[in-house]
């Protein structure tokens, strides 16, 4: 399993209208293969900063299958306008600690 993490920043003013965007547009990204679950996290003390966590089965579901699909593209578009700049997205592993 691959952890995505996303942080975005989110124009001034712009939050409601993001997440209402979000929610509306959340099935593309749900309905791409390896897709397994995904979380948006609403920063405390940074005005219009989000952190998406996305789960897929593997990093090529997310950079190969969703990135170059046309949901993707469909979901960019709905969504890039609100965005002070790119996104910043990491991909991670689980450390198991015992």
């Amino acid at each position: 399993m691959i952890l995505q993490t996303s942080m975005l920043s989110v124009k001034p003013g712009l939050a409601s209208e993001f997440e209402s965007s979000f929610r509306k547009t959340q099935e593309l990204l749900a309905g791409t293969r390896g897709y397994i679950s995904h979380e948006l996290h609403k920063c405390v003390e940074q005005e219009g900063r989000y952190m998406l966590l996305v789960q897929w089965q593997s990093i090529g579901d997310h950079v190969v299958g969703f990135m170059g699909s046309p949901a993707r593209a469909e979901w960019r578009s709905a969504l890039q306008d609100f965005y002070e700049r790119e996104p910043e997205s990491d991909h991670y592993i689980r450390i198991r600690l015992n």
